[in-house]
């Protein structure tokens, strides 16, 4: 499935969807490298939890997702019938179509004649404000973004607050992430004009939705990404997980809540250097090497921080953890060690 979860195949999609489950693992990625070398404790049944209460949230709101249930002792169940955390959910499948690669680029052309049941192949981001570590800041530096292209009238700086929330598009099935523009996500996908407005009120909506669920915790909903699919019907769906830490960018009393302190440790190493050199050329993975372990006292905050904000955000206390606050304060000491 990934590098983070994996995908068991109940019932393959056809022209329906199938059905398969989510095993969400304690590995985590960054850099698109792929599985790092340590484990995560708790990490995969607090991401999977905390998935599961935000597709609850849109169900009831009305918004179609793939989600079907939580897997306790073999039986689908919701979250508010299980007795004990989990790492798998059930969830419906559709068709996943790859653009070939070309020496030029990659061909998209595919996803012109398909009419439904299928992932849409976008990484669809939604911006609430532009934090320090911003990817959107690095786009700027090297000229591959330029502020009107957010609709901003001026170059924006660390941290500010965005008056109306930006959508953004990203590739999901290519080799290496790139963003893109409008009118290239419109392309690639396939959409038309009424279903790529569509998509970016659909993200909106989330992204609210989002909020109003983190802000009962006293967080901050910074950032984060969803992805699409089209049913049999080819009407939206909500698909992959969404609303944890690794999909969003969540602060807590202005401390980045999510896997940046984790980048910003990688960034001190030799490693990354070579990451940042080879990124993109072939079998880049293996020439930039293996990552060095985390230092065991991250390590152990890192894995608090998912279960803390699990317990927080969904109001039961699944694990035996501290206080988020508490948590969140050991998570600012190594960002200040890491920035120094």
């Amino acid at each position: 499935m990934g590098s983070v979860k994996d995908l068991e195949i109940i019932k393959h999609p056809s022209d329906k969807t199938g059905i398969g489950r989510f095993h969400f693992s304690d590995r985590y990625s960054v850099f698109d490298y792929g599985e790092m070398p340590d484990l995560l404790e708790n990490k995969g049944k607090a991401l999977c939890i905390l998935s599961a209460h935000f597709f609850e949230v849109l169900e009831k709101e009305g918004i179609g997702t793939h989600y079907i249930g939580l897997v306790e002792e073999g039986v689908v169940r919701g979250l508010d019938e299980l007795s004990e955390p989990v790492n798998v959910m059930e969830v419906r499948l559709v068709n996943v179509y790859r653009p070939e690669k070309t020496e030029t680029g990659y061909d998209y052309s595919i996803f012109q004649k398909l009419k439904g049941n299928f992932l849409i192949p976008l990484e669809i981001i939604y911006r609430n404000s532009l934090p320090e570590g911003s990817s959107v800041f690095r786009r700027f530096k090297k000229g591959e973004l330029r502020p009107e292209d957010l609709g901003l009238n001026a170059m924006p700086e660390p941290g500010q607050k965005l008056q109306t929330p930006i959508v953004d598009f990203s590739t999901k099935l290519e080799d290496v992430d790139r963003y893109l523009s409008r009118e290239e996500a419109k392309r690639i996908s396939g959409l038309s004009e009424e279903e790529f407005s569509r998509i970016v009120e659909l993200t909106l909506t989330v992204d609210s939705l989002i909020t109003r669920e983190v802000e009962k915790a006293k967080i901050s909903n910074e950032d984060g990404k969803i992805e699409v699919a089209f049913n049999e019907r080819r009407e939206f769906m909500v698909v992959d997980a969404i609303g944890t830490p690794d999909e969003c960018r969540f602060s807590f009393n202005g401390i980045e809540m999510s896997k940046e302190v984790l980048r910003r440790y990688y960034r001190k190493t030799d490693w990354y250097r070579r990451v940042e050199k080879v990124r993109g050329e072939e079998d880049w993975r293996k020439t930039a090497g293996k990552p060095p372990k985390l230092p065991e006292e991250l390590k152990r905050a890192v894995e608090e921080m998912y279960m803390s904000a699990c317990n927080e955000i969904t109001g039961r206390k699944f694990f035996d953890s501290p206080k988020l606050k508490e948590v969140m304060n050991k998570i600012s000491g190594f960002m200040e060690v890491y920035d120094g």
